[in-house]
């Protein structure tokens, strides 16, 4: 009665003395303590023994929301010191429960299908971008085939052309770009990355008549599109607000361009002249012997083009600001080119390419540090038990997995926050204390064996049914547009600044903050004319 009487006896007086507008508002306030209240009441007397631990929050629905989106690894470590490795958060709303390091990895992405999905959560953010009938629109099996599909189209003879058109590209862009005018300067190194990311993608992966439009149309088409995965649209996708008009505009022209690519090569009779994804698709057949339509072709190029662009376009930035930080790195990279190929270092090619050993630990160390993606969710379909634990998870939770955690673990990596390409070597102090290779039990999730990796603290690209496809492409065009830097570049950070940028996690992807402005200044002989 107390409670009661502490609420009402304010009210009481507000009502009998002041004007409709401020009676509104103390109800609304009154409501809004009342729903803090009974949230606290139900978090302190409500807790179950079989479910995961709730960090505590004051307010509904809001949860931890803000806490976890400003820096999430903060939030999953600060949690992870008090709760262990398992608990749950509310996000938006919705009860997700983190379950991290090696054993929370393979809890979650080798994961049953039965048990959890990954499509009720992603389809409706990305459904409206990529296109209807792709990815996580589609039944698991028919998703399973399309990354067959795509998986058996990089082959080696595809990765091998690709190296060289990725090598022009980058030297192109630095030829005519205004940024690089004169002997040295200044740079935004992520806005310059996150083009060349896209030359080099479009042109290779995607084929000379995507890359074309890159020069005029897609350019803007792409950027609209790219404004359909703001983190509002996890929750209203279908809003009629003026970025998801433009969304579904440039999805829609997008996928025309495509079709009209595709029906123009039919035309020409389909003769293949070179190894890009589109000739691989337009050639695919499910299995039930349907040929994949031309316009789920046009999304899966969609959906090609959005998801890879943004992890490579964030590691590839990132890996420039690290060296940077670390001059002798760079200057080893440049060595260890003219010990592999010669000192008028040759072209390189994909085979040159896998002798660079440092070039690759440069690459692997930099997406230790800076995954692209920091939370991996599925939606729980059935009760699943945390083996170890006397948790079930029940289906009305969210499953969060965090594989970037384990590789900031030092009990994983010493000193894991130090950025040091030569702690994958054997003998170095840093040198990883457990096993960083991925497992040999095989498993084929419907596109081919893969290794199931989860007992690795190192997954960059994710593990289990859902393990990025582009993983090989990726590491070739990371690799190749280092060693193109390198051979023109010289970075360093700006005077008087220390240490790279902070991470924006504002986005789906984890990305560098921009402006993130180095130095950099021609290598002797590759000035411009």
């Amino acid at each position: 009665m107390g409670l009661i009487a502490l609420i009402t006896e304010p009210l009481r007086n507000l009502l009998g003395n002041n004007s409709a507008p401020v009676i509104v508002s103390a109800a609304v306030l009154s409501f809004f303590v009342l729903t803090i209240i009974i949230n606290v009441l139900s978090q302190l007397l409500f807790k179950r023994a079989d479910e995961p631990p709730l960090i505590f929050h004051w307010i509904p629905f809001f949860g931890s929301t803000i806490t976890y989106g400003i820096d999430p690894y903060h939030f999953f470590f600060v949690c992870r010191e008090k709760y262990g490795d398992v608990f749950t958060f509310i996000l938006l709303g919705k009860k997700t429960t983190v379950c991290l390091g090696v054993k929370g990895n393979d809890f979650i992405l080798n994961g049953k299908h039965k048990d959890l999905n990954a499509e009720e959560i992603y389809s409706p953010l990305t459904t409206p971008v990529f296109g209807k009938d792709v990815v996580y629109d589609c039944p698991n099996t028919k998703l399973m085939e399309q990354k067959k599909f795509v998986k058996f189209g990089l082959t080696s003879d595809a990765l091998k052309s690709y190296v060289p058109l990725i090598v022009e590209e980058v030297e192109n862009f630095l030829a005519r770009s205004s940024v690089f005018q004169g002997s040295k300067g200044t740079v935004n190194i992520p806005a310059v990355m996150a083009e060349i990311t896209i030359y080099t993608a479009s042109r290779s992966l995607q084929g000379k008549e995507v890359r074309a439009k890159f020069d005029s149309s897609f350019a803007e088409l792409y950027h609209d599109l790219d404004m359909g995965f703001s983190p509002v649209n996890f929750m209203l996708p279908w809003a009629p607000l003026p970025h998801n008009r433009k969304r579904d505009f440039a999805q829609n022209k997008m996928a025309q361009t495509y079709l009209e690519i595709i029906r123009a090569r039919r035309q020409a009779g389909s003769q293949r002249d070179a190894d890009d994804m589109i000739w691989n698709l337009m050639s695919s057949v499910y299995k039930d012997g349907t040929p994949v339509p031309d316009v789920e072709v046009a999304h899966m190029m969609i959906a090609l083009l959005m998801a890879g662009q943004h992890s490579s376009s964030s590691t590839s930035a990132w890996i420039l600001l690290r060296l940077a930080t670390r001059p002798d790195i760079l200057e080893e990279l440049y060595q260890e080119q003219k010990t592999v190929l010669g000192e008028d270092l040759s072209p390189l090619t994909y085979e040159s390419l896998q002798r660079l050993t440092l070039n690759s630990l440069v690459v692997k160390e930099t997406l230790r540090l800076h995954a692209p993606i920091h939370s991996i969710m599925r939606k729980v379909t059935a009760p699943m038990p945390i083996e170890g634990t006397s948790f079930i998870v029940p289906p009305s939770h969210v499953l969060l997995a965090a594989p970037g955690v384990t590789s900031k673990t030092d009990s994983h990596f010493p000193e894991p926050e130090i950025w040091e390409p030569h702690r994958w070597e054997e003998g170095s102090t840093l040198h990883a204390t457990s096993k960083d290779v991925e497992e040999d039990e095989k498993v084929d999730y419907g596109y081919g064996l893969v290794s199931k990796g989860t007992s690795s603290p190192y997954l960059p690209f994710g593990a289990g049914r859902h393990r990025c496809i582009g993983e090989a492409f990726a590491y070739v065009q990371l690799g190749v547009i280092t060693a193109t830097m390198v051979r023109k570049l010289r970075l360093r950070n700006l005077e008087g600044q220390k240490g790279v940028v902070g991470t924006d996690y504002s986005s789906l992807f984890s990305r560098p903050l921009s402006p993130a402005i180095v130095q950099w200044e021609w290598r002797h002989g590759t000035e411009k004319a």
